[in-house]
């Protein structure tokens, strides 16, 4: 072990692991601990009640009522992992090596922080009857009667997770409409002419979208927009983006980026000695990318942990510098992303955005950056692979969906 890891007291015994945070990200770095060899004890902090449980599932499975939740299938006690949920952390007192809690204070070896991220309030629907948003358990709970009595249902916000759950309220039998400011669907996320098609998706499934629309106040029954227009609503869900859960620790001199993010090393260490940060609420430098990602998305908070834990059972540290991926699925399609396309010079079609399935392809100087499948898993594998290696693209070859895309490579 290495001082990063080990109480030079202590002998050869390790330090005492404490993660804040008991969803992916933190299960994955306590699992993973255990994996890697590490002995020592670990310690699972978590917000909710709950037995930790994963979240994709909450806008599909979970929330249409067809599970009742989706725990982890891990067997804590087994693996000699202390659950303490229910515990809010409120403070971080590094000089200690302590956190502040109701019930006391924690005090830890080395700390890894995976408290994820939190929805983002829509300005002055606090504490309005019927407003919602879809980021925990008790968030599903509490929306699955709405879609069960098949309510008028308003969505703010046409990124992801508006999509998934009009998707649900639409499958639901519910009538949906979802109003976006931008004047397209994933507007921060996607170029205008890859989002475009998308567009149609809603129709298709029966669901209104009105674009360029701002919400100017919600009330119980009803959405009001600024150009006057009011619009019924049953319940009203909002999701219109989510920022790093990491407002705690302001004052603890830990270094935050002005995304809210814990700022990390290539290794995932934060700025305070012995403290590590993984998953949604951290944000690290790409080599790859040439620049500081923050990825809220599922396999990030799945793979950051493995970095950490191999640090923490063998002293060997490495750089964590992935390929992000995610997927959705949203109106009857798959959507699977890989890469990253800022700084992109070129954008491919393989297929034609009407069709049911297509691809986009994003090149920097011949290299192929990311992909974007709707439908083509095989086109998403292979393109990723391709990510991984920076290989270079032929743009006539890769743009004939007839051709396997690995055969594109040069």
């Amino acid at each position: 072990m290495n001082e990063q890891t080990q109480d030079p007291a202590a002998g050869d015994r390790p330090r005492d692991v404490v993660i804040v945070g008991a969803g992916m990200a933190g299960v994955q770095t306590a699992v993973a601990l255990r994996e890697q060899g590490f002995t020592g004890p670990v310690t699972l902090i978590g917000a909710e009640p709950h037995q930790p449980y994963d979240r994709p599932p909450l806008s599909k499975a979970v929330l249409l009522g067809k599970a009742e939740d989706s725990a982890f299938d891990v067997d804590f006690e087994a693996l000699d992992i202390t659950l303490r949920l229910g515990l809010d952390v409120s403070g971080l007192r590094p000089g200690a090596h302590e956190l502040d809690t109701p019930q006391g204070p924690v005090g830890y070896g080395v700390l890894v922080l995976a408290t994820g991220a939190e929805p983002v309030a829509l300005p002055g629907s606090e504490g309005v009857p019927g407003v919602h948003l879809l980021r925990t358990l008790d968030d599903a709970a509490r929306l699955r009667p709405v879609l069960e009595r098949q309510h008028d249902v308003v969505v703010v916000g046409a990124g992801w997770i508006g999509a998934e759950f009009a998707t649900a309220a639409r499958a639901a039998g519910c009538a949906v409409t979802v109003v976006e400011a931008a004047g397209r669907p994933l507007a921060g996320t996607l170029p205008a002419e890859v989002a475009a098609p998308m567009a149609g998706w809603y129709a298709e499934s029966g669901a209104e979208l009105i674009t360029g629309a701002r919400v100017d106040r919600v009330r119980q029954g009803a959405v009001h927009l600024a150009d006057g227009r009011v619009i019924p609503a049953g319940a009203v869900v909002v999701g219109i983006g989510a920022r790093p859960a990491t407002g705690w620790l302001t004052d603890s001199g830990i270094a935050l980026g002005a995304d809210g993010s814990v700022t990390t090393d290539s290794s995932l260490r934060t700025s305070l000695p012995d403290v590590y940060a993984v998953g949604d609420c951290a944000s690290f430098p790409s080599a790859r990318y040439g620049e500081r990602l923050l990825v809220h998305h599922w396999d990030n908070a799945l793979q950051g942990p493995r970095t950490v834990a191999a640090a923490l059972a063998g002293g060997a540290a490495s750089s964590y510098d992935p390929v992000p991926y995610f997927w959705s699925e949203q109106f009857g399609r798959f959507v699977q992303y890989a890469g990253h396309h800022t700084g992109a010079d070129t954008l491919l079609w393989r297929g034609d955005p009407a069709d049911p399935s297509w691809t986009v392809l994003w090149l920097r100087h011949g290299v192929l950056v990311a992909v974007l499948a709707v439908g083509r898993p095989r086109d998403l594998a292979q393109g990723r692979k391709l990510v991984e290696a920076g290989a270079r693209i032929d743009p006539a070859r890769a743009a004939d969906s007839s051709v396997p895309l690995k055969s594109a490579a040069l």
